[in-house]
């Protein structure tokens, strides 16, 4: 793999009082700093000290933001780009603040190689990585499933999953593509989530697809090939400035490689993703800590999208203790 890769992450700051007027402007919800969708725990510095000390083979990090930025990023850094979403994205869409728009657009940033990383900022590298945890001869790296997605109103992940997995059946055919690159979805590297793929092989469109909520890795040309099949519904859902029920995100275009083929399958799992919870505190909280600690894998994943008040602080700062404990010194991206 001799081709440059790029990251791309996104980031808010939803204790900006500019943009929290902003954002309210147009939510009939007013949005809270405290809201568990937009509110930063502090642990960004960390994001960049494990990519400088774990993959510094990274060509650019494209850092995306509505126009805040970390008073303590080093913004001189050479291979730091930082894009504020009116760079790259037509103006129609803006101002926004849903994500699914925010990176399914991605495609159009201006310098952004063909071969990119996609990092959510709650995904963190915590030991040293190789080009090939990510690419194999141009083809992103992958661990694959079938999977069952279950639509409710108030989940709309769910239904994000189901629109992708709706489109895919519109423009591939289940049995003979999955056929095709039956070595791939059958491939003990997978896991036990191959019995996930087993038990829906009687399905007869694509049921849905498992998703690791970790770091992924594209081909721009994906992108691209998706919008241009499904300009309509891409710009539609583009339009929406917040999540909507009808909405795609970017996993549409990892269903599009692994059903292309355009995939490789790793001989291991990338790494965890907790998703935390007040009813698992702070049993879970001590899982995380001793995953990266002990660096259990090559990535974590902390999704706290449902943890609240005292039990939230608590876990944070456990969890900013383990993080100095791997990562003391400040990287190249802190002033």
């Amino acid at each position: 793999m001799k081709e440059k890769i790029d990251i791309v992450i996104p980031w808010v700051d939803g204790s900006d009082p500019e943009w929290l007027k902003e954002k309210n402007i147009y939510s009939e919800n007013k949005t809270k700093i405290d809201d568990c969708r937009y509110r930063d725990w502090g642990l960004l510095k960390y994001w960049f000290r494990g990519i400088e000390k774990n993959a510094s083979w990274i060509n650019k990090i494209y850092f995306i933001t509505w126009g805040h930025l970390p008073e303590w990023l080093n913004t001189n850094n050479e291979k730091l780009i930082i894009v504020n979403h009116k760079d790259y994205m037509p103006k129609e869409y803006l101002p926004t603040y849903n994500s699914n728009t925010i990176l399914t657009n991605i495609h159009r940033i201006k310098g952004l190689s063909e071969h990119f990383i996609v990092f959510n900022d709650d995904v963190y590298l915590i030991n040293k990585t190789k080009k090939t945890d990510f690419f194999i001869k141009g083809k992103p790296c992958d661990n694959i499933a079938l999977n069952v997605h279950c639509p409710i109103k108030n989940n709309l992940i769910q239904n994000i999953c189901f629109n992708d997995a709706g489109i895919i059946n519109n423009h591939f055919e289940f049995k003979k593509t999955f056929k095709k690159n039956i070595t791939k979805w059958l491939n003990l590297h997978n896991g036990k989530e191959l019995f996930r793929t087993l038990a829906l092989l009687g399905c007869p469109r694509y049921p849905g697809f498992y998703y690791h909520h970790l770091a992924q890795g594209y081909c721009k040309r994906t992108f691209e090939t998706v919008w241009n099949l499904e300009y309509d519904y891409l710009h539609k859902a583009s339009i929406n400035k917040f999540r909507d029920i009808g909405d795609v995100n970017e996993w549409l275009m990892k269903d599009w490689q692994v059903v292309e083929g355009n995939i490789e399958i790793r001989k291991y799992k990338l790494g965890k993703t907790f998703f935390l919870k007040d009813s698992l505190m702070p049993k879970q909280g001590e899982d995380i800590v001793k995953y990266i600690r002990n660096k259990k894998g090559k990535c974590i994943g902390i999704n706290d999208g449902q943890l609240t008040g005292e039990k939230s602080q608590e876990c944070t700062r456990k969890i900013v203790e383990a993080f100095e404990s791997i990562f003391s010194d400040k990287s190249s991206f802190e002033k």
